[in-house]
């Protein structure tokens, strides 16, 4: 027998079998090198008055820093209004923000400024505060993969949770909500 023609049967196999274990994973559970470490330091500005695309209106958001995240429990989430599945977790987020009091700062992604305070015009604003992350590098810092992602910090300013694609209600009543009730909101 030829091991020229085993080589690479071997090496199918070895990759058929790493797909296979990666397809088991549950996609939600990224791994986050930031879990229980501070959530990293950084100062973004509001929403932009002038993004370069015309559009003269007002600063939004208030803008938002590591600074704002110590002393309450907190959920970060990172959001674009050109991203579909940030438009499907939204509703769950107007539910934090409203009928459970959560306090909600907002990353808005590489974004046009007129874009984004149309998306929140449109479906509701549940953030306490917004800044703008116009260059991504906010969001490599907090590891983000793409948004929407979401974040959950302790009143100390550390990352507890770390939770990938959009908010469902079962994430809400399965993880989010106990959690919180658990750090102390």
């Amino acid at each position: 027998m030829n091991l020229k023609f085993l080589l690479p049967a071997a090496i199918f196999a070895a990759i058929a079998v790493a797909f296979a274990v990666g397809l088991t994973l549950d996609s939600q559970r990224l791994p986050s090198a930031l879990i229980d470490k501070p959530a990293p330091r950084f100062d973004l500005p509001p929403i932009a008055a002038v993004d370069g695309t015309g559009d003269n209106g007002e600063p939004y958001g208030g803008g938002f820093s590591s600074d704002d995240l110590e002393g309450r429990v907190s959920l970060v989430n990172v959001f674009a209004s050109w991203c579909v599945p940030c438009r499907v977790e939204h509703p769950q987020l107007m539910s934090l923000a409203d009928d459970h009091g959560v306090t909600i700062f907002g990353i808005n992604q590489k974004d046009k400024a007129k874009d984004a305070r149309d998306w929140l015009g449109r479906h509701g604003d549940p953030y306490r505060a917004i800044g703008a992350d116009v260059t991504g590098r906010t969001s490599i810092d907090w590891g983000v993969y793409g948004v929407p992602e979401t974040f959950v910090v302790d009143a100390k300013g550390r990352i507890r949770y770390r939770h990938v694609g959009p908010i469902m209600e079962r994430d809400l009543t399965g993880t989010i909500l106990p959690l919180i009730a658990e750090l102390g909101s």
